[in-house]
């Protein structure tokens, strides 16, 4: 009977050592540096953003957050790592419309369930997509690129950022409901698309605002419309696709911070209260919006349901069109 009490008290003890390190454990969090994965390759819009909530969480709180572009795969590649990494906060990444909303249903099999092996944190802003063109382009509207691509089925060449992607999926949309034929030309980031856009390997481009907004602004290209339902605050001249005929047509992307499955409630929390905080500071405002990105806000519930309904409204769409990867 002694030694069955002394056994117990002991393992009582223990677990009450356990408890007490793993609290304070997390109550040092963060002791080290975190690394936050970009699913894309660096210099396009994901890329900017991602690097922006970085550097301010890094700078406001003394913490050292590393960014790891890891692209692939139209982000699945990097978003994999996220959802195999251990739940501590020291690996994070950024989700988005491609990698949590659309692939889903484009691919028959992904290495990861989106409503399953995340923690949803924080949500960071939406980026339309803009068509654009070379300067030198000939084509000033959407009607004149329409009527490119209907007289000549197949031969226009139109670039995204990667099979999968929003841009991919809204020209896939767009040329449908126009009954065009284009020809698909994928790239392994806004980077390279843009790059061949400005060298003349493609004729347009489907890019996130963030991407396009340098170039625009540098007046190397012209934007023919945006995809999102309401004009874009940086672009107001640039009229909305359904504006040019396609009423209803809705495209945009968004961004939104995320880490594995099974994150502790109070990592959660403290990231989403500082993430909140950033994004909602004058600099970071004016900072998306120069980048062609409208900022947005909210608890982790809110982030995960609009991950959950943008999951089901993508789903709907690539279903109805009959688009599938694989």
């Amino acid at each position: 009977m002694q030694r069955r009490q002394l056994l117990a008290a002991g393992s009582a003890f223990a677990l009450g050592a356990f408890a007490a390190g793993a609290a304070h454990a997390q109550g040092s969090w963060p002791d080290r540096p975190i690394r936050f994965i970009v699913p894309f390759p660096s210099g396009g819009g994901t890329d900017i953003s991602s690097r922006l909530v970085a550097e301010k969480l890094t700078t406001a709180n003394k913490w050292v957050v590393v960014v790891d572009n890891k692209p692939g795969a139209a982000g699945n590649i990097g978003l994999d790592a996220v959802a195999k990494a251990a739940p501590d906060g020291y690996t994070l990444g950024m989700g988005q419309a491609t990698n949590l909303a659309i692939n889903p249903s484009l691919y028959s099999k992904l290495p990861f369930d989106p409503l399953k092996d995340f923690t949803a944190i924080a949500q960071v802003a939406t980026q339309p997509i803009v068509i654009a063109v070379r300067n030198e382009s000939l084509w000033r509207t959407l009607a004149d690129f329409l009527k490119a691509a209907k007289e000549k089925p197949g031969a226009v060449g139109l670039a995204q950022a990667g099979n999968g992607t929003v841009g991919h999926l809204a020209g896939e949309l767009l040329a449908r409901r126009a009954g065009v034929t284009v020809l698909q030309v994928p790239y392994k980031g806004a980077g390279p698309a843009m790059t061949d856009l400005l060298g003349g390997q493609v004729d347009v481009y489907f890019g996130s605002s963030v991407s396009v907004m340098p170039q625009l602004k540098g007046g190397k290209v012209r934007a023919l419309a945006v995809t999102s339902a309401q004009r874009l605050p940086a672009l107001p001249q640039v009229p909305t696709v359904a504006e040019s005929g396609y009423p209803g047509f809705d495209a945009s992307t968004w961004l939104g911070v995320v880490g594995p499955a099974g994150l502790p409630a109070d990592i959660v929390t403290r990231l989403n209260t500082e993430i909140v905080k950033l994004v909602k500071t004058k600099d970071v405002q004016e900072k998306l919006a120069f980048e062609g990105a409208i900022p947005i806000t909210g608890s982790p519930k809110q982030c995960d349901a609009q991950i959950r309904a943008e999951h089901a409204k993508w789903g709907a769409l690539i279903r109805e069109a009959k688009i599938k990867l694989d």
